[in-house]
């Protein structure tokens, strides 16, 4: 039996992993929020092998939370699938810290891109600080072209949505920080999709983190159709706007 290897480079870091039952729909086919958990697993794998640890990261005042993530499935991962992540950071764009990632299949074709936006915040203020304050490493920027487009601002219409349902947060879907968990996003999308929908594998996917949502809170989804390939959706909590994403197969 193999084992599954990790590799470290200046700039780049890649781990094996085995899409299993628990990751995948109804079809065999890995879900959206899975691939999502995926990405942020591997951005914390990379900062790890580093020695950033979250609880340094913490410590110094200086860690990452999620804003903006644009995902393409060239070729959606199925189960017993061996994938190779590898992720990069990305330099930066105004207030925002960029990285990006492939999956890829061990016979090498791409299967899933991704590019995403992070912040870096004061955890004790939850100030947002400039990319440049960023003290414990100089960012690096990715030397290959990623088959994924860049991340956008989702903004839904203030009329003609359709009440979705709500949803309350609960204790299993917090993460470390003690809000909902980015990767678990995807699944509460997809519970709210129609059901023609949820059974179609999205060729893009796009969200925005705007607000965190925190335990027995309670979301509010709402959503608009656009013709039978784009779907969004908006996730409103008591302060305001959660998420907001699009979905498009």
């Amino acid at each position: 039996m193999d084992c599954f290897r990790q590799t470290l480079t200046d700039n780049s870091y890649t781990r094996q992993v085995e899409m299993n039952f628990a990751g995948c729909d109804r079809f065999q086919r890995s879900r959206v929020g899975t691939l999502l958990s995926l990405a942020a697993a591997a951005a914390g794998y990379d900062y790890d092998a580093r020695g950033l640890t979250h609880d340094k990261l913490w410590a110094s005042r200086e860690v990452f939370l999620l804003s903006r993530i644009a995902l393409k499935i060239q070729d959606c991962p199925r189960v017993r699938d061996v994938l190779d992540v590898t992720t990069w950071e990305d330099g930066t764009k105004g207030a925002h810290m960029q990285r990006v990632y492939e999956m890829r299949d061990q016979t090498g074709a791409l299967r899933c891109a991704i590019r995403s936006d992070w912040v870096l915040v004061d955890p004790e203020t939850r100030r947002i600080l400039r990319p440049e304050s960023f003290t414990a490493k100089k960012l690096g920027t990715c030397p290959v072209e990623i088959d994924c487009p860049p991340t956008r601002k989702v903004l839904l219409p203030r009329q003609g949505l359709e009440e979705l349902g709500s949803r309350p947060v609960r204790w299993s879907d917090l993460d470390g920080n003690g809000h909902l968990y980015s990767g678990n996003y995807g699944d509460i999308i997809w519970d709210f999709l129609p059901a023609d929908l949820q059974e179609r594998v999205p060729r893009t996917f796009y969200i925005n983190y705007s607000r965190e949502a925190t335990l027995d809170q309670e979301l509010r989804l709402l959503g608009q159709r656009e013709g039978d390939d784009v779907y969004q959706m908006e996730a409103m909590g008591p302060n305001g706007t959660c998420f907001t994403c699009r979905c498009e197969f």
